[in-house]
């Protein structure tokens, strides 16, 4: 019989061959489940299928204990469960170490945004040098389209139809999809790509060599550019993400439609919009309406 780590093993080296997870995926499982296999060492616990829901809420409550996060022990859960269902797919586990065992629950923190004047504020960069070509190009499409840090780095300039106005990226999962460009972007990545001379296969944003923009150099524009703004607020891609999505859900009110522009799988992920729809409402009722405001 195969012991839990070489169990785990194969179930990881599956999930990067046939899967095509990605490495950053792998990694987190990884990390993840050596937490159970330290636990069931120091248990004496040999073999998954010793595993019962008593024992492994008794694994959860002491890594509680040890300062592991509601969020965090959600994450170690869900990745017990991916293994266990695999191996009791396969015939290695006849039950469910995890059944009725629940985490504690997450309370989910909403995204920052940033209002439309400083969206607008911090993608509109002056000067024409190639850096600020660039940075204004990558800021636009950020806002723009919604992208993912690693879908924007990603994209190479056989990926755009500027004349269509879209761009087709490969999102989480190798899934592809395709966004709408808007036409203040398309005129960032038309003056781009005029200045550079670029061939199809390029990427779209270069970095040192010829190579793709490392994602920790759009990091540190972003920051250094929304300091340069007097912005009070932690800039990031993923902030530029919330913000699209923000904007598109007030105007469109269509979650299904902001679902679909994200490429997020499930639904649930982009309800979390809905949220802030709701606070941005809250604040116009609270300062339009006479029976809010407070004296």
């Amino acid at each position: 019989m195969s012991t839990p780590q070489a169990q785990v093993e194969a179930w990881l080296a599956r999930l990067a061959g046939e899967r095509q997870a990605s490495a950053h995926t792998v990694d987190g499982y990884r990390r993840d489940l050596a937490k159970l296999l330290r636990w069931m060492e120091a248990q004496g616990i040999a073999a998954f299928d010793a595993l019962e829901p008593n024992r492994m809420r008794g694994f959860v409550a002491a890594e509680h204990r040890g300062g592991l996060s509601p969020k965090s022990l959600q994450r170690l859960l869900s990745s017990c469960r991916s293994l266990f269902r695999q191996l009791g797919r396969e015939g290695q586990l006849a039950h469910d170490p995890l059944a009725g065992v629940r985490g504690p629950k997450v309370h989910r923190k909403l995204p920052e945004v940033l209002d439309v004047d400083e969206a607008a504020a911090l993608v509109e960069i002056p000067g024409e040098g190639a850096i600020n070509r660039r940075d204004r190009a990558m800021l636009e499409l950020f806002y723009s389209s919604g992208l993912r840090l690693s879908e924007l780095t990603g994209l190479r300039w056989i990926d755009l139809d500027l004349d269509a106005g879209e761009v087709r990226v490969l999102g989480k999962g190798s899934k592809t999809r395709i966004v709408p460009v808007g036409r203040h972007a398309v005129a960032a990545l038309r003056a781009l790509r005029a200045a550079e001379g670029i061939t199809p296969e390029q990427p779209v944003f270069k970095g040192r060599g010829g190579a793709p923009i490392n994602p920790r150099t759009v990091q540190l524009r972003l920051k250094k550019l929304a300091l340069l703004q007097g912005m009070p607020k932690r800039v990031h891609p993923h902030l530029l993400r919330h913000t699209f999505a923000s904007h598109m859900l007030e105007s469109s009110g269509d979650l299904r439609a902001v679902q679909e522009l994200l490429g997020h799988a499930d639904i649930a992920t982009t309800q979390i919009y809905t949220h802030l729809d709701f606070q941005h409402l809250a604040r116009v009722y609270d300062a339009a309406h006479p029976r809010a405001k407070r004296k």
